[in-house]
């Protein structure tokens, strides 16, 4: 049997001798007043329940429900958060016995030695045994730890109740019995700490019962204190009992001395939620305008791919001039949200880094690369569109060159056809003479050669005609309905031929007498008058050219053919003196001629006019070379013009481009100085601009011109443009680098030596100067730093002096621990890019001597402010928290499914744990 005395003893208010009053009061009780073991049975049992509704149960009768010990092992385990040994689930008496001792066994545990208390007087239902252990518990876990001034326990609670209820008129607290019969106390007690609760100044000293249910009634609706005390029991009783009045008035304590701590953990809660919903506006603001950029990238690409060509030049044309509003009015405010989205990603992971929280991982697809992706893409869609608009305004001209001269080509053999098939067919030789179906014959010869030689003609009409449908020609079926009708048309002409052939050959056995002359006239007539007619053809045949180069050519080519003319006109002057042979003849003879020539339908007059003609058209064709000429210098000077001013802004970009390198790795002056001067070194090139907008004037020129080569500079307005737009964002990143740099020096308390030191190191190990450290240098940067992860008890962020680095150095082997070293690669590169920037430098650097909120503390402030529960209800969240903040953590917290859930019950420890990213929130 344990001793219950001894327990006594050990859990004294005052020290041994203090403790034997309260076991002789509890001897007395065992012999005494009854109504006080009324009044304890009815404290000690609401005080059981008020801890057992937390596991989903209670008592009725505390001698009773207590006997198998299964809720005594309960009650223990609630008020303890501890776990028993498993209870034994027989309904024997030794099952009871076993299950009441374990019971006992674990108070003993807690340095409590219980005198005259044993397991079978608990089974058995003793009702003062079991009042007295009871108390005992109340005594361990309820009133033990209360401390006031040094003291402890009752004098502890008294000297609390003391001075809370001092101000107070007619209250003065002195015990635990008399001094609270009248009620007006614990009234006291509430109106002090909840002052909105009870209108203390209408209460009356003598209507004690009025006062006191006032209080319990107050105690437990609004303060969760159950009524534990009947206020006619207290009032009929003499000396109310002591126990029941302590038992009472600890659970006024322990719900108000955790006042200030759930204040000062719900000041917490506020600052952490604070930059948690700044931090989710930022991440929001960052997805819209990501959005927003996606999507016009996602429009505009489908319209820069689009590749259906226009079948006019004009229509073309209006293609250009919209690429070109798009290049000057639409592209650039684009460039300008890329590189602010670029500048508020970085500013937000900063702000993230600071306060201890996860980096920001934009929705899928939104992440600064992905943006950067689609850039990329969109310029590789406009640069295509570029030169594919180009080479269809290239085809279109040479399509028009094409279809002009099939359409003279054929109009010209159209010409020549005409009535051909007319001669062919008529039957004149059957009622010709011998003389005159000779010259039908020989007629019929030179008209033959006529046909070979227009044989070329009509090749070249076919081949014009399929390489305008190879081009796409919009009007194909018409030059090929046209081409068609030509080809069958000649083929005609050749079957016409034969026949017509075959009948004066049958009939040339018949006729003789054919004039030599004239067949000889016909015959060179013929192919000098085809060549004729080929050279009127090509000096009306239309040109272009793109250089000075092809349009000399072409005037070489043009003297080329002056220089054949003399020879020319011998052979024209050669042909009318065979005509005028004919003629001197027949005078000379008298012969009678019909006036035409039997062979041929080419007149000397003929010749003589084309000849004129071609006389006429040399100087047309000479000054239109002129004139081209003077174009192709006049596009030469626009070429030169854009050379001079593209060669002196392509260098300026490049070495502006140096200068901002150079100047993010020199470290002069503070970075407030080095802030501003790259702000004026900002404006400096944004003044540059004018400069820049006068090489795209001389661009719209060149292209207006249609110039598409340029060889006297390397730098084309593309590449300007793309200078351009690379030196504005280069700029606005070094700015935003500085300028998180002093936010983490103001937010980490970094002084300027410090950041001196660190840019110092950072630069001396960037051998590249590139802006970032690879995985060894980090690591020799670390160690330069005095940085040692093999040593715990040396500080991570501290700088060591010249021995102690050199001792460092000595005892590590000038290395990092591999496993400490993956450590913090995973801290300062979480994408593995194998690189570490001067940025994530100095956030670890930062980190790792700043002390910041964690989970654990927001943890404990929960759980503060839970009265000590594994959760939390949204009526204790709106209680203690401003209300835009409690429906915060409403909105956001999981149901909790411990094993003491209640409805209702909320997880506090998953979402504090999420708000550092160690789990989804």
């Amino acid at each position: 049997m344990v001793d219950y005395h001894a327990a006594n003893n050990q859990y004294s208010y005052g020290g041994p001798q203090t403790y034997m009053e309260q076991e002789n009061d509890w001897d007395r009780d065992l012999l005494l007043d009854p109504a006080w073991e009324k009044q304890q049975r009815k404290t000690f049992t609401a005080w059981c329940n008020s801890h057992l509704r937390k596991a989903g149960t209670q008592i009725e009768n505390i001698e009773e429900d207590f006997r198998d010990g299964l809720k005594l092992m309960l009650l223990l385990e609630v008020i303890s958060g501890e776990r028993l040994p498993k209870p034994e689930r027989g309904k024997m008496r030794v099952h009871k016995i076993n299950n009441v001792n374990k019971a006992l066994d674990f108070i003993a545990s807690k340095g409590v030695k219980l005198v005259s208390i044993g397991a079978e007087e608990i089974v058995d239902g003793n009702a003062k045994m079991t009042l007295g252990m009871i108390w005992t518990i109340i005594l361990r876990f309820a009133i033990q730890d209360i401390s006031v001034e040094e003291t402890s326990a009752k004098e502890g609670l008294l000297l609390w109740c003391q001075r809370k209820t001092a101000p107070y008129k007619n209250v003065n607290v002195q015990n635990f019995h008399i001094s609270w019969k009248d009620g007006l106390a614990f009234n006291a007690l509430i109106h002090r700490h909840r002052p909105e609760l009870i209108d203390y100044d209408k209460l009356r000293k003598d209507d004690a019962v009025t006062n006191l249910n006032n209080a319990f009634e107050v105690a437990e609706k609004y303060l969760d204190i159950p009524k534990m005390l009947d206020a006619e029991d207290i009032v009929g009783t003499l000396r109310p009992d002591e126990k029941a009045i302590m038992t009472y008035v600890s659970c006024f304590y322990h719900a108000f001395s955790g006042a200030q701590k759930a204040e000062t953990a719900a000041n917490r809660i506020c600052k952490v939620l604070a930059v948690n919903q700044e931090n989710e506006h930022l991440m929001q603001e960052y997805e819209k305008l990501a959005s927003d950029l996606l999507e016009w990238i996602r429009r505009t690409i489908p319209w820069l791919e689009n590749r259906n060509p226009e079948k006019t030049m004009a229509e073309m044309q209006q293609k250009l001039e919209d690429f070109r509003d798009y290049r000057r009015v639409h592209k650039p405010p684009k460039v300008q949200e890329k590189c602010q989205l670029e500048i508020n990603f970085n500013t937000l992971q900063t702000k993230l880094r600071l306060g201890g929280r996860p980096a920001f991982m934009p929705s899928e697809g939104h992440m600064v690369a992905d943006i950067n992706r689609a850039w990329h893409t969109l310029e590789g869609a406009e640069k295509g569109y570029e030169e594919w608009l180009l080479n269809e305004i290239r085809r279109l001209e040479r399509l028009d060159h094409l279809a002009e001269k099939f359409r003279q080509k054929a109009s010209i053999h159209e010409s020549w056809t005409d009535g051909k098939e007319a001669m062919l067919t008529q039957r004149d030789y059957e009622t010709a003479s011998l003389s005159e179906v000779k010259a039908l014959l020989r007629k019929h010869e030179a008209f033959d050669s006529d046909l070979a030689a227009h044989q070329d003609r009509v090749e070249q009409i076919a081949a014009i005609a399929q390489e305008l449908n190879e081009l796409d020609y919009y009007d194909a079926p018409n030059v090929n309905a046209r081409c068609q009708k030509i080809c069958e048309q000649w083929d005609s002409l050749g079957e016409l031929t034969q026949k017509r052939r075959d009948s004066l050959q049958k009939t040339e056995k018949l006729l003789e007498s054919i004039d030599e002359l004239y067949l000889e006239y016909a015959k060179r007539a013929a192919p000098f008058n085809n060549w004729m007619e080929g050279a009127m053809e090509d000096l009306q045949d239309m040109f272009i050219v793109h250089n000075i180069e092809e349009i000399e050519s072409l005037m070489r080519a043009h003297e080329q053919f002056k220089s054949t003319l003399p020879e020319a006109n011998k052979e024209r002057e050669a042909i009318q003196a065979i005509h005028s042979e004919v003629q001197k003849i027949a005078q000379h003879n008298g012969i009678k001629l019909s006036g035409t020539n039997q062979y041929t339908t080419i007149t000397p007059q003929s010749i003589d006019s084309k000849w004129d003609q071609a006389q006429k058209l040399v100087p047309q064709r000479d000054r239109a070379l002129q004139e081209e000429l003077r174009k192709q210098q006049s596009n030469d000077k626009l070429r030169r013009n854009f050379a001079e001013q593209a060669n002196v802004v392509g260098p300026w970009i490049q070495n502006k481009m140096e200068e901002i390198g150079t100047i993010s790795i020199e470290m002069i002056g503070t970075l407030e100085d080095q802030l501003t001067n790259l702000k004026e070194y900002e404006r400096s090139i944004v003044d540059y601009k004018p400069n820049i907008d006068q090489l795209e004037g001389v661009h719209k020129l060149i292209q207006e011109a249609l110039i598409f080569d340029n060889t006297y500079t390397p730098y084309s307005m593309e590449h300007i443009r793309v200078g351009w737009e690379q030196l504005l964002t280069t700029i606005a990143r070094t700015i935003n680098e500085i300028e998180n740099q002093i936010l983490t020096r103001d937010a980490k308390g970094i002084s300027q030596e410090e950041l001196y030191e660190y840019r110092a190191s950072f630069n001396h190990f960037d051998k590249d100067h590139s802006g970032a450290l690879m995985a060894e240098e980090f690591k020799a940067c670390l160690i330069s730093l005095g940085y040692d992860v093999e040593n715990d008890k040396q500080k991570r962020s501290g700088q060591m002096v010249a021995e102690d680095y050199r001792a460092l150095l000595i005892s590590t082997g000038n290395s990092l621990g591999d496993a400490e070293f993956a450590r913090i690669m995973g801290i300062v590169d979480p994408n593995n890019t194998g690189t570490v920037t001067f940025q994530a430098f100095i956030d670890f650097m930062s980190r790792e001597t700043t002390d910041t909120d964690t989970a654990d503390q927001v943890i404990a402030s929960f759980k503060i402010l839970a009265a000590d529960k594994n959760f939390i209800t949204a009526d204790e969240l709106r209680r203690e928290l401003p209300p835009d903040q409690a429906e915060y953590c409403i909105a956001r917290m999981a149901p909790y499914s411990g094993p003491d859930a209640i409805p209702g019950a909320l997880d506090y420890m998953s979402f504090s744990t999420a708000l550092y990213g160690e789990s989804d929130l």
